[in-house]
């Protein structure tokens, strides 16, 4: 389990985390949500020590972060930023065998080798392995990043914004390839995503940050409900159930109808 206690962030005298309490349950997919500059990122950036915290402390199966090796973190969590970018040289294969680091130091051993070769099946690039980074498409340059964090075999896998770049097809794909890490590996998840309908499919927990605080936390039924989610991002937002999930509708049928009745009287 990872705790955070009284976790707070400032720059420049103004808040972006104020005093958060969390716990992400071992096993799960735990998700985050919000409205952009709620702070989830920089949530995400102090649980993995990207970031100083303020104040607050950390904890990962009951020993504390600012304790820990970074050799020894790096092989407990890992950690996809929400922008990545190099300028090397370098093919789908090397990057993801940088995930192998903390245990090889950049001398690759048959295990490595068979840890890398999972990562790349489970995101499908094996067909691609040898192609440089520059010759990819968005979605697959995305997916071999999140190959590198699965290649780094952690128990916790924190993903920030994962589905950047990614059209709807790989983005379902790369929602159900978490299920599989989750179902097969037993990993745990922490995600941070702007799609709450992917939140609320593919989510065990959903915690709802607002203005640098926990709004809600709970199961995804708890959440994904029209109250909470109005209020959180101060929009009218209904929800239908399809097939057994909630889905969330937040377009404004009124200028819809409107827009309609313009382009008829035109």
């Amino acid at each position: 389990m990872i705790k955070v206690q009284g976790l707070t962030k400032a720059y420049h005298q103004s808040k972006v985390v104020d005093d958060v309490d969390i716990e992400i349950e071992k096993g799960k997919i735990t998700s985050f949500i919000g409205p952009n500059g709620a702070g989830k990122s920089t949530v995400l950036a102090m649980v993995s020590r990207l970031i100083e915290t303020d104040e607050g402390n950390i904890k990962i199966d009951n020993q504390d972060i600012s304790s820990m090796k970074s050799n020894e973190l790096a092989k407990k969590l890992s950690i996809l930023k929400q922008t990545n970018h190099t300028e090397l040289k370098i093919s789908v294969r090397q990057l993801v065998s940088f995930g192998r680091f903390p245990y090889s130091k950049g001398k690759l051993k048959k295990e490595d080798h068979i840890m890398i070769d999972k990562a790349l099946e489970y995101l499908g690039l094996t067909n691609i392995q040898n192609k440089y980074l520059g010759e990819l498409s968005g979605g697959q340059k995305q997916r071999a990043y999140i190959a590198m964090t699965i290649a780094q075999d952690t128990d916790y896998i924190l993903l920030d914004e994962p589905l950047n770049n990614l059209d709807m097809k790989h983005s379902v794909q790369i929602m159900k390839i978490l299920r599989r890490l989750v179902k097969e590996m037993n990993k745990t998840i922490v995600i941070v995503i702007h799609d709450i309908n992917f939140a609320s499919c593919y989510s065990d927990k959903i915690i709802a940050i607002k203005e640098g605080k926990v709004e809600i936390a709970g199961l995804k039924n708890e959440v994904i409900n029209e109250p909470v989610l109005s209020d959180i991002y101060d929009l009218d937002i209904k929800i239908e159930e399809i097939n057994g999930q909630r889905i969330c509708v937040y377009f404004d049928n009124e200028y819809i109808e409107a827009d309609e009745i313009k382009t008829l009287a035109m």
